[in-house]
């Protein structure tokens, strides 16, 4: 969490500048990991470690999560990765593989208010789930971020679309947002549709984030809304305002590239004027 300071003539007489006048920043990323394996097709969760230690983020949603699976030697892959970062790790399965479990997961290291898994309509007979992590991101302010991975067919990604935008409305917390791999570029229906109740901000720079070598289409998004909000406000003040968002040149790590949002949240003491 970054707090940014309002700094006036109270700093210069020496006065405490008073707590509705701080400004709660929150930063986002969100990455398919492709459980750990990279370009060269090694597995390797230190690589994925460096890329998001880099990115300093509060909260991290990832996709292509193993949980002690076969294929990856029977690592928990959530905890490793919490261990290398010194953030704590939530899983959120979509089924069993494997001998263990694949899905989705979040990373953060502000405190956890609380979680869950929520079962969506499957992709081709496969079960899919998405994962909620509500943070505190100040003292009094909830932000519940989930990690989402839709997949399969048109039809069968609008079902897992509306399932998530009703079932993660932000009720349990001031904002909720939706960060993950979409499987849908900016004009796919379905991401069209999220946006008539979610906004989606413009990456800075190339927006593209598959395939990481060389990467040609737009399918990973965070969107976002305040709790009773549409959208599109007319608040001058709105309660989360997006600051930056950009997608990371990271060609190795995984067949996808992160993304990061840095938000702007207004504090409850703020909010409530």
């Amino acid at each position: 969490m970054r707090t940014g300071v309002l700094v006036g003539l109270a700093l210069v007489l020496g006065s405490a500048v008073p707590a509705a006048a701080q400004a709660v920043e929150l930063r986002v990323v969100a990455y398919n990991i492709r459980h750990g394996r990279g370009t060269d097709e090694q597995v390797d969760l230190r690589r994925v470690a460096e890329v998001l230690r880099r990115l300093d983020a509060d909260v991290i949603a990832l996709q292509e999560v193993d949980d002690r699976t076969e294929r990856t030697g029977g690592v928990d892959q959530v905890t490793v990765l919490a261990e290398l970062l010194g953030y704590e790790g939530r899983h959120g399965p979509h089924r069993p593989f494997q001998g263990g479990f694949y899905g989705n997961a979040v990373l953060t290291r502000l405190p956890v208010v609380s979680q869950r898994t929520r079962p969506i309509p499957p992709a081709s007979g496969s079960p899919l789930a998405v994962h909620e992590t509500i943070v505190e991101a100040a003292p009094g302010l909830a932000v519940s971020v989930v990690s989402v991975h839709l997949a399969g067919t048109p039809e069968e990604r609008m079902a897992q679309a509306r399932a998530v935008s009703g079932g993660f409305d932000g009720a349990a917390a001031a904002v909720a947002i939706l960060a993950g791999d979409f499987n849908g570029r900016p004009d796919d229906p379905v991401v069209d549709w999220l946006r008539s109740s979610w906004a989606i901000g413009a990456k800075r720079g190339d927006p593209a984030t598959y395939p990481a070598a060389e990467p040609d289409r737009e399918i990973d998004f965070v969107m976002w809304r305040a709790r009773g909000a549409a959208a599109a406000s007319a608040d001058p003040a709105p309660p989360v305002r997006l600051v930056d968002h950009f997608v990371v040149d990271e060609r190795q790590a995984s067949d996808h590239r992160p993304i990061v949002a840095d938000f702007h949240l207004r504090p409850p003491e703020a909010t409530s004027r």
